[in-house]
């Protein structure tokens, strides 16, 4: 997306505070491939924390699902789109609202157009289910690592 693009896009914002939290998120996603290069356990223990007292509504769910979309095609190439930095931000941001999520790592390791052979997702679950997510990922993809870790 280029310049006059990336201003449309801005426009979507409702607000300074808005734009501000966008900032932030944006700051958050453009990490998030640096945090992927640390150990499971490792990120678990960087980005887990237990929720926040505040208790976001599910208006405010939704806007920051929509805000966390936006931020690859505002600042990409700095935010990566894909399932890592939507579901470790989208994970961040939730748990410091106030809602329980987790984040949950799978692998489909029958996936042969993969170069590797095998292909992963991750995705934030609420009680169990999948959130925000278009399709169940628990059909194609084994779980193998959860955050938070149990008992954390």
């Amino acid at each position: 997306m280029r310049g006059a693009g990336r201003i449309r896009a801005l426009r979507e914002l409702r607000g300074p505070r808005e734009l501000a939290l966008f900032t932030y998120l944006v700051a958050f996603a453009a990490v998030v491939p640096l945090l992927m290069r640390l150990p499971l356990p490792r990120l678990a223990a960087v980005v887990t924390r237990p929720p926040g007292r505040r208790r976001v509504s599910p208006a405010t769910v939704e806007r920051l699902a929509a805000l966390v979309e936006l931020a690859p095609r505002v600042a990409g190439p700095v935010v990566r789109t894909g399932c890592l930095t939507r579901g470790v931000t989208l994970f961040w941001f939730l748990r410091r609202g106030g809602m329980d999520v987790e984040l949950r790592f799978g692998l489909d390791p029958t996936d042969a157009s993969r170069p590797t052979g095998v292909d992963g997702h991750c995705w934030v679950a609420v009680d169990g289910e999948p959130f925000l997510e278009k399709v169940d990922p628990r059909s194609r993809f084994a779980e193998v690592f959860r955050m938070p870790v149990s008992g954390a």
